[in-house]
C-alpha cells in the first residue's frame, strides 16, 4: 500500500523516513526511493523485506493499518509508536488538525462583515488557486505526503459538499451553471487542503479557509459570488455578493 505515513520494524525497532531524509530525497534520489515505500525503507535500513513488519498510520484520520507481519508480532507497540510520534518529525510542514465538513461539523449562525470581506478577497485571488497550491505543496513535501493528505480531505468533504451545494443551486438556476458551481467548490476544497501545510503561497488563500471553517462555502455562478451554509436544517444560499 505504501501510503504516508509508512514504517517498518524488525520486531525490536521501528524505521521510517524522517523530515530531513524526505527533504534530502527530494533533492537527490539516485535509487528512486519512495520515502513511504516499505521496500525502500527495508533497503535503506538493511532489513530483509520478507522478514520485516510493515505498517501505515494516517496522522489526520488516526487510521492505523497493518500491512504485513512477517516477524515477531509487534502490532500493539507499532500503534503506540505511531500515536506518540510527533508528526513534525516526519513532515515539518504538516499541520495536524480535524478535517472540518462545513455543513456537518459547524453550527452556522449568520454572515458577518468579516465573512463578506473574506468573500471579496477570495473573489480577487481564486483564479490563482490551481497552479499555486499544487506546485507549492508538491515541491515542499513530495508525492506521498501530498497524496495522503489530499485523499483524506477529498474523502471527507468533496462529494458531500458538492452534492449539497448543487442540490440547493439547481432548483433556481439552469443546468448550464453546473460547471461553474463545481469549479468553485473544487477550488475551495483545494484551498482547504492547502491549510494542512505551513507553506508560503504566492497568494493568501486564508480568506477562503476562514469561510470554510465557519461553515460557509463560496460558490460562483451567473457572474456572482454566493455563500452557502447549512441553515434551518438545509443547505442554502445565505449571502450574495452584488457586483
Amino acid at each position: 500500500m505504501c501510503k504516508f505515513f509508512s514504517f517498518v520494524s524488525n520486531g525490536k525497532e521501528f524505521f521510517f523516513s524522517d523530515d530531513a531524509e524526505r527533504k534530502a530525497l527530494l533533492k537527490n534520489n539516485p535509487k528512486n526511493y519512495n520515502p513511504d515505500s516499505h521496500a525502500s525503507l527495508c533497503d535503506r535500513f538493511g532489513l530483509k523485506e520478507d522478514k520485516a513488519n510493515k505498517y501505515e498510520y494516517n496522522f489526520l484520520t488516526k487510521e492505523f493499518t497493518v500491512d504485513l507481519v512477517n516477524g515477531k508480532d509487534d502490532q500493539k507497540k507499532a500503534l503506540t509508536f505511531a500515536r506518540n510520534l510527533d508528526p513534525k518529525t516526519v513532515c515539518a510542514e504538516l499541520i495536524v488538525k480535524p478535517i472540518i465538513h462545513p455543513f456537518n461539523d459547524v453550527v452556522f449562525d449568520k454572515v458577518t462583515k468579516q465573512d463578506v470581506a473574506n468573500l471579496k478577497k477570495w473573489a480577487s485571488v481564486w483564479d490563482s488557486v490551481g497552479d499555486s497550491v499544487w506546485a507549492s505543496v508538491w515541491a515542499s513535501v513530495g508525492a506521498s505526503v501530498w497524496d495522503s493528505v489530499w485523499d483524506s480531505v477529498w474523502d471527507s468533504v468533496w462529494a458531500s459538499v458538492w452534492a449539497s451545494v448543487w442540490d440547493s443551486v439547481r432548483a433556481s438556476v439552469r443546468a448550464s451553471v453546473r460547471a461553474s458551481v463545481g469549479d468553485s467548490v473544487w477550488d475551495s476544497v483545494r484551498v482547504y487542503f492547502s491549510s494542512f501545510f505551513s507553506i508560503s503561497f504566492k497568494f493568501d488563500f486564508s480568506c477562503n479557509v476562514q469561510l470554510w471553517e465557519r461553515g460557509l462555502v463560496a460558490v460562483n455562478y451567473q457572474n456572482k459570488w454566493h455563500l452557502y451554509a447549512k441553515k434551518d436544517g438545509k443547505v442554502q444560499c445565505v449571502y450574495t455578493l452584488e457586483n
